[in-house]
This record gives structure tokens, C-alpha cells and sequence, in this order.
């Protein structure tokens, strides 16, 4: 499968507004490896998930297909981050001890890249993948997004997104560990929740069909909803642990 990039176009924004995950996350991950020498964060966007993967590993190398991504990523001198695909590392082999992948399993041509963690993976060590689906804020401002979501850019959306939706399910040939539960939380005002949705591959990809913006279709609906006021918007997040069969 040919890598397809959703997100250069809009890898400013990418890291700009995109939430940061729990460090509760990271922590759990790092007690669950028999080691925290090396961790390799995969297809890591602007590189939200390595980060915090540093403040747990020795090492974390961060990789992405898309060379405007890596160049946008949180610059931090305990990552090393690298332009590759998720199917072909250039990792060592038997060399790391966790692998992560956020927000991102969906895109990767399955077969070839659970290939490539059988390979790079050290004895005992552990692979994490999470994905999470639309945040809730409130009723009324959940309606909006979920119209948005649905029917605005819903024709958008890529053929791999409902591997989002449909994430417990997707395959996983791994010796699962059940995880605690975790969630993503922000505190926004309303100007962050629409760069949010602006990163939206079904945003961009609407931008570009239709040569206008489809949040205009919207905008006045959440600014009336959210008000003035910071408000407390939250991703469950689904994770799915496991170490090698």
C-alpha cells in the first residue's frame, strides 16, 4: 500500500492543534516493558506521543512518511526523529523495547508493518496502538460536531478512517494486555476547537474538491453554543496493548 498523505498540507496546524496525550499513558506503557532503554514512536506526526515518551525512555526515535510533518514536530533533543515509513523502520533488529503508534495504525499497510515490529521488537518488549474518535464537550456543541463529523465532510472522509470507528475490531496478532482506561482532556476556547477540526483529513481533502471551507457551514452554530468561555473537551481513548506471540 502507497503511502497517502492526509496531513502535510495542514502539518503547522497538525501540531498546533492537535490534544496531547495522558502522561498517565506513557507511564503505565513504560512498567509494562522489561526495560526503558529504547522506544520507537511510529508514523509520530508532530510528535506529540514521543515527547512524553521521553520523559520514560532513554532513547525514543520518532518517525513519519511525511518529511513536512517530522519538520513541524515538537523540537526536543531527546527525540530523534527520522523521515521513514511505518512498513520499513531501518531500526536494528531485536533492538526496541516499545513501539507506539498514535492516531495512525489505520493508514499503515497491516501486514507488512506487523512484519516490521516482529522484527525490530526485543524479547518481552511490547507494541501500543491507540485511536479516538469525536470529543465530547457538551449536548448541544457534540451535535454540532457530530453533523459536522458526519454529513458536512462526512463524503470526505478516507476509505481507512472506519478502521477509526471500528478499532476494537482491527487485527491485532499480538498476546493482548488489557489497559487501563485513559482519555485525552483539553481546555479550550472555541478558536482551538475549529483549528482542531480544520486538521481533519476530511477538511482538507473538502477544501480541495470544493475550493471553499466547510466549516463556514458550521461556525456560527459553535461560537453561539461554546460562548466566551474555556471549556473542558474529552477523547476516550481506545488502546491496544500486546507483546509478541
Amino acid at each position: 500500500m502507497e503511502f497517502r498523505d492526509h496531513f502535510s498540507t495542514q502539518a503547522a496546524d497538525y501540531a498546533r492543534f492537535r490534544p496531547r496525550y495522558p502522561r498517565e499513558l506513557f507511564k503505565w506503557l513504560g512498567s509494562i516493558v522489561p526495560a526503558n532503554e529504547f522506544a520507537w514512536d511510529c508514523a509520530t506526526g508532530s510528535g506529540q506521543a514521543a515527547i512524553e515518551l521521553a520523559e520514560v525512555f532513554t532513547r525514543v526515535i520518532a518517525t513519519d512518511a511525511s518529511e513536512k510533518q517530522i519538520g513541524n514536530a515538537d523540537n526536543d533533543q531527546r527525540v530523534e526523529y527520522r523521515v521513514a515509513p511505518a512498513e520499513q523502520s531501518g531500526l536494528d533488529a531485536n533492538s526496541v523495547d516499545l513501539i507506539t503508534v498514535a492516531q495512525a495504525l489505520h493508514w499503515f499497510d497491516l501486514i507488512r508493518f506487523y512484519s516490521e515490529v516482529r522484527r525490530v521488537l526485543k524479547p518481552n518488549g511490547a507494541i501500543a496502538a491507540w485511536a479516538y474518535k469525536l470529543a465530547t464537550v457538551s449536548p448541544e456543541i457534540d451535535a454540532v460536531v457530530n453533523r459536522y463529523y458526519s454529513q458536512v465532510v462526512g463524503p470526505y472522509w478516507p476509505a481507512e478512517r472506519v478502521l477509526v470507528e471500528r478499532f476494537e475490531e482491527l487485527r491485532f496478532p499480538f498476546d493482548e494486555i488489557v489497559p487501563p482506561k485513559f482519555e485525552m482532556v483539553a481546555e479550550w476556547k472555541v478558536e482551538q476547537l475549529l483549528g482542531y477540526l480544520r486538521t481533519w483529513s476530511a477538511t482538507q481533502r473538502f477544501m480541495a474538491a470544493e475550493r471553499r471551507d466547510p466549516l463556514e457551514k458550521v461556525e456560527g452554530q459553535l461560537r453561539a453554543a461554546w460562548g466566551e468561555k474555556v471549556r473542558r473537551v474529552v477523547w476516550p481513548l481506545t488502546v491496544r496493548v500486546g507483546r509478541l506471540l
